[in-house]
């Protein structure tokens, strides 16, 4: 688990402040824990955040909703928080400098390694008051169309943890599915070995062998080889060595050494 309070990982706490829907909870629940958080802080709930709708969407993220915090106010909610963002849609004179949820994520990652932060969300229908704002050091809005700028709470959050664990896995180095690509070490090693392959098997022309190979180059550049990739292009070249007699197999090496 990315987050919790005993001090042990990752220090992001979700606070919701007056949430006024059940459903809304339990959703935020299932978002948190999607992507591995489990700090949730209630701030005055306006419903039962036990209830059968909030377990109902939770579904099995019910221990983010059963472990969490329920506060009197939010200055209590943050008591231990050294950064907090606030989400705001309006833009008023004293809110200048608004982020985005993946510049603030950027921001909120290197200082949740060590101390607790928390991004902070409002009411369904009325989001955070200006006094509750001043609480916070940073404000969130997120880049919704004019036609319909506010967003459901579930969404909100889904959306900014996903930011924060995007950023988590940059600083990890993560690559988040791409490829890990080939040294420029391995792939010398492997243009040199099919250099000479090629050649051995009069594919390449002796006289001037780079005129094709830059071209496998160029080919090879665009798909972007990784390790394991590499590895089987060199298997192949390790096979046409045998042919060509370049190369022996263990067995004939043993063979030889008897």
């Amino acid at each position: 688990m990315k987050s919790s309070s005993d001090g042990n990982s990752f220090k992001l706490a979700i606070v919701l402040v007056e949430p006024q829907g059940a459903l809304n909870i339990g959703s935020v629940c299932r978002a948190m824990l999607n992507f591995g958080f489990a700090d949730l802080r209630l701030v005055n709930p306006q419903v039962d955040h036990l209830s059968y709708d909030a377990r109902l969407m939770a579904v099995k993220a019910a221990s983010v909703l059963e472990s969490a915090r329920v506060f009197d106010s939010l200055e209590a909610a943050l008591s231990d928080c050294v950064l907090s963002f606030g989400t705001t849609r309006r833009f008023g004179r004293y809110r200048e400098g608004l982020l985005h949820p993946d510049e603030a994520a950027e921001m909120l990652v290197p200082i949740a390694e060590n101390d607790m932060t928390a991004l902070v969300f409002g009411r369904e229908d009325r989001g955070l008051f200006t006094s509750e704002l001043d609480l916070c050091q940073h404000f969130i809005t997120i880049p919704t169309d004019e036609n319909l700028p506010s967003m459901n709470l579930a969404q909100s959050v889904a959306l900014c943890v996903y930011e924060v664990s995007r950023a988590q896995g940059r600083a990890a180095g993560r690559t988040h599915g791409r490829k890990q690509l080939a040294s420029n070490e391995n792939l010398e090693s492997m243009f040199q070995h099919m250099r000479q392959s090629l050649m051995n098997i009069g594919y390449l022309d002796p006289q001037n062998p780079d005129h094709i190979l830059r071209s496998f180059r160029r080919m090879f550049s665009r798909s972007g080889l990784n390790d394991r990739e590499v590895r089987i292009l060199r298997g192949l070249f390790n096979q046409i060595d045998l042919y060509t007699g370049q190369k022996k197999t263990r067995r004939m090496e043993k063979e030889d050494n008897d």
